[in-house]
């Protein structure tokens, strides 16, 4: 479904949850130019993939730098296939007859919306293909490193279909379904076999979800699988699943042709088969993991190590190059500090000697008048006498 990019401030409601929210598309305004959430987020998870698989790629034996070389191709190639995937199942929306500009604008009009996953994920798999055959690198080693984290994305991503309220599925009454005059709108003009006061299934967080919990699965398997495509194979069984069933839910499905055949639900169960045929083959050819060639790592140690070296050059200039007043003042604070402790310390031992003498003062005191006492006493017996 395209991008609602008149849709802005909308009221979605949870009748069954008593819930009600405030929502408006447009996350920021610059001027003139709206940034919308469905933007943001799908910024925001890239960035975050791109930063935890820096963080965790030499784990793996994967160097930072060819990792970022692969995202500088791989994340615009994504970007391009899920583009051309969404226009080529619903050509009839962009193409203008006999005017090919017009229909070249409609294409590249990414923020008229129009993104279908399925054309990303293929997008980046023939970039790392086409990657790992200029760069020499084993291609099973970078796709189930970098696995992982497109179901993060997704389950991030997909939240800009709730602020654009879209990809939303049938009538239900489960205390969980939602509504919005957005959404009982779309539902009268293109579903009019469907009531639509009724609230909906929210099968944008249908998806999140179940993408979430393969993310967190496929760390698991990531870590502990011993043969290639491993990793992939899990994400396409996982998500090919999920996304059958959730896809034969929603109101927006595109279709092959004229059939009531579901492209996402046919491609999905095909993920699946592949993803266990590769299992399946992995597993019975015993297949071995294959690492990264040694000339990354070496170069990667190369750099770690010039790294070392200019901060601790940078370090050793600074201490010759620091100002002899600097120096002056910073050895007079620190002579300064311990005046300050040793005076603290005599001025204590000094109030403690203090206490101590009138301790014995009063102690003296009371012998004097012990003795007075006794001397009293013995007078009183003589007189008595």
């Amino acid at each position: 479904m395209n991008i609602l990019l008149a849709l802005e401030k909308e009221i979605v409601s949870f009748p069954g949850l008593g819930w009600k929210f405030n929502i408006d598309n447009v996350a920021i305004t610059i001027g003139g130019l709206k940034l919308y959430w469905y933007g943001v987020l799908i910024g925001a998870a890239v960035a975050l993939c791109i930063f935890l698989g820096l963080k965790q790629c030499r784990k793996f034996g994967i160097t930072p730098d060819l990792l970022t070389d692969y995202c500088l191709f791989t994340i615009p190639m994504a970007f391009i296939g899920a583009r051309l995937y969404y226009v080529f199942c619903e050509w009839g929306e962009y193409y203008v007859k006999g005017d090919i500009g017009a229909t070249l604008g409609n294409i590249i009009n990414f923020r008229g919306g129009g993104l279908a996953i399925y054309g990303g994920v293929l997008g980046a798999i023939f970039a790392i293909f086409l990657m790992s055959k200029i760069r020499k690198v084993p291609m099973s080693t970078m796709v189930d490193f970098a696995m992982v984290y497109i179901p993060l994305g997704q389950a991030i991503g997909r939240w800009g279909n709730f602020f654009n309220q879209e990809a939303f599925g049938t009538t239900t009454n489960l205390p969980w379904g939602m509504k919005s005059t957005e959404i009982a709108r779309y539902l009268a003009q293109n579903c009019p076999e469907l009531d639509s006061e009724m609230p909906v299934h929210p099968t944008f967080f249908y998806e999140s979800v179940c993408t979430l919990i393969t993310f967190f699965v496929l760390l698991a398997v990531r870590k502990n699988s011993k043969r290639p495509w491993t990793t992939t194979s899990v994400y396409f069984i996982l998500y090919g699943i999920a996304r059958f069933f959730i896809e034969g839910l929603r109101t927006d499905s595109l279709y092959i042709g004229n059939t009531n055949l579901r492209i996402s639900q046919v491609l999905s169960l095909g993920l699946i088969v592949v993803g266990i045929f590769l299992l399946l083959m992995a597993r019975s050819l015993d297949w071995k993991k294959k690492p990264i060639p040694e000339r990354f790592i070496k170069a990667d140690q190369r750099m770690q190590e010039e790294a070392r070296r200019k901060k601790e050059e940078r370090l050793r200039e600074y201490e010759e190059d620091e100002d002899v007043e600097d120096r002056v003042e910073r050895l007079a604070k620190s002579s300064f500090s311990l005046e300050d402790e040793e005076e603290e310390s005599d001025e204590e031992e000094s109030s403690d000697d203090e206490e101590k003498e009138d301790l014995l003062e009063d102690a003296s005191d009371d012998e004097e008048d012990v003795s007075d006492v006794s001397d009293d006493d013995e007078d009183e017996e003589e007189i008595d006498g």
